[in-house]
């Protein structure tokens, strides 16, 4: 744990293992409340001199971070890999798509602007400052557990915050690797702190109880992210959450199917499904159903599931096996009320991944709302695909959700595209496109999936106040 600039060796730890084999990684360790209150007097007593130093300066060592990130960035994907799971290309895209957080908002640091504002009276003048919150308790998550660190880190530090962060508790070895660089980078004793822990609850208490945190950020669950919302209200604390999704795939009458299909395969299956902005529910229409499923079905056959160190592996472990009993119950459910198993279906059958995490990838046709599966965020390598008619039916069952973060649409109408973006109820619409994200795109939800966005322009407001100064001259 680094708190106050200095790396804490001493006490009680716990393990890390390898979804993929089962076998232990390392350890971290495991701290609680105490430990997290003194992260906080550190970030606390680190805020004065932190905020007050100019945005170019902290611009200068988060570029200093990037350069350093990206020159690791193969070593940090192995340790990303074993620890996680997910393939090693993935493991080094998302190493790359942290680094390009660091770099964005190194940036935007000096794009803080104020304003002189027109006053009623002569004698008056209006100047409106924004100022950094204050400290910022963090808490990431383990599915993308390298970009989601950089992508509260780098915004934080840009506006001039204090932070605290405690990494999830599967993967936390890749958040004291980058810890480390952003130390070596030239971030101040006390700016950054990191509270490893087998038990978030202790951290979570004290990021609500104690007064010095001003903001709290998270991503993870939708049930914790409401406990912390309600705590944060308690408390008249900021707060930005980035929680669960339950993604709508259509695929309209005018579409490629044969291209939708490629596309869904890609996007299902990435970090075995594990992704908030993952697709649950495919809707394609009946009149391209056939060649979709025969397609997706070819695709998703072929692909290679096993240990993520392997260059050839598609599709990686789950994060432990309790997971993969969520997925298995899903689509034992959707089977037993009616719905057709075209590929997967059970845990991998192969003998060298039996110490693993690994659940086949799976399709399912005529999936109906009688299943979990339509209704429950699966997390996992399930494709469900539903069958429809008509637009208005599709666009009000797409919406049928109390989760609104990500949607797609597939369609080769420039109308139909932009009847679908305006009216799915999402905070993120992918028209043929299954990567609508980047550094300098506003990322997040509505509903139930979240409030505030991180990356773009409006990734660094979550950490601002604005004040107001009036002057009688």
């Amino acid at each position: 744990m680094l708190i106050g600039g200095h790396w804490h060796d001493d006490g009680p730890k716990f393990a890390v293992f390898n979804p993929a084999t089962g076998d232990r990684v390392g350890d971290a360790f495991d701290g609680g409340a105490a430990e997290t209150a003194a992260a906080i007097s550190a970030a606390s007593s680190a805020f004065p001199s932190w905020s007050g130093q100019t945005a170019f300066k902290r611009a200068e060592i988060l570029h200093q971070a990037y350069r350093l990130m990206v020159e690791r960035k193969e070593e940090l994907a192995q340790l990303l890999t074993q620890e996680q799971g997910k393939p090693l290309r993935a493991a080094r895209v998302e190493t790359q798509y942290a680094a390009d957080f660091l770099l964005w908002f190194a940036e935007q640091a000096k794009r803080v602007y104020g304003d002189i504002l027109p006053s009623p009276r002569v004698d008056q003048r209006f100047m409106v400052l924004r100022q950094p919150v204050g400290v910022v308790g963090a808490i990431t998550p383990w599915n993308y557990p390298i970009s989601m660190l950089t992508r509260k880190l780098g915004p934080a530090l840009a506006a001039g915050c204090t932070i605290v962060l405690k990494p999830a508790e599967a993967t936390p070895l890749i958040a004291i690797a980058t810890f480390r660089i952003l130390q070596e980078a030239g971030v101040p004793d006390g700016v950054i702190n990191l509270v490893t822990a087998s038990d978030p609850a202790p951290v979570g208490k004290m990021y609500l109880e104690d007064k010095r945190v001003r903001k709290i950020t998270f991503t993870g669950s939708t049930a914790v992210g409401k406990m912390l919302a309600r705590g944060a209200g308690e408390h008249m604390k900021r707060i930005s959450l980035e929680l669960g999704g339950h993604a709508p795939f259509i695929v309209c009458k005018d579409a490629d199917p044969i291209y939708a299909a490629k596309g869904a395969a890609a996007v299902k299956f990435l970090n075995t499904g594990q992704a908030c902005i993952s697709p649950n529910r495919m809707y394609v229409h009946r009149s391209a159903l056939q060649p979709f499923l025969t397609e997706l079905t070819n695709r998703v056959s072929r692909l290679t599931v096993g240990n993520g160190l392997d260059e050839k592996t598609g599709v990686g472990p789950l994060i432990n096996n309790a997971a993969v009993d969520k997925v298995a119950n899903q689509v034992r459910d959707a089977v037993d009320h009616g719905a057709e198993l075209l590929c997967g279906g059970e845990r991998s059958s192969n003998a060298e991944l039996v110490n693993g995490s690994f659940y086949e990838p799976t399709i399912l046709a005529n999936v109906n709302p009688d299943m979990l599966i339509y209704t429950e965020e699966t997390f996992g390598p399930v494709a469900a695909v539903i069958a429809y008619d008509d637009d208005d039916d599709v666009i009000a069952m797409a919406n049928d959700t109390a989760y609104g973060l990500a949607a797609y649409v597939y369609t080769n109408s420039l109308s139909t595209a932009m009847r679908y973006f305006e009216a799915l109820r999402f905070g993120i619409v992918g028209i043929n496109d299954i990567n609508p994200t980047a550094a300098a795109a506003p990322f997040g939800g509505i509903k139930d999936s979240g409030m505030g966005r991180e990356g773009g322009r409006e990734g660094i407001d979550e950490y601002l106040d604005t004040k107001l100064g009036g002057f009688s001259i």
